[in-house]
């Protein structure tokens, strides 16, 4: 949530949401520059993805190429599929039973 909100204030979220921008084949000056400039906030923004992340954990996604892609295995790792999470709450509401 932190990251969040920090990815959010910076302006990079929708880097995490949508990816990075890439120029089409044949694009123009303003796409060249646009995909240009979306290369330079992801950049940015897996920086500060690294930053936060312990070294332990950090090695094991140097690998991702964009901010995206951190995030998601990120968040597939630490959150991860809809089973798994009925899972977890099945074995809480045993244990509370």
């Amino acid at each position: 949530m932190l990251m969040e909100n920090l990815l959010r204030s910076k302006e990079y979220w929708s880097l995490i949401e949508d990816g990075v921008i890439a120029a089409p084949a044949g694009a123009t000056q303003d796409q060249i520059q646009a995909a240009k400039e979306s290369k330079l906030k992801d950049l940015k923004a897996k920086n500060y993805l690294f930053q936060a992340i312990e070294r332990s954990i950090l090695e094991t996604i140097l690998t991702r190429g964009t901010a995206k892609e951190i995030w998601d295995s990120m968040r597939q790792k630490y959150c991860g599929s809809t089973k798994v999470k009925r899972a977890q709450l099945q074995a809480l509401r045993k244990e509370f039973e």
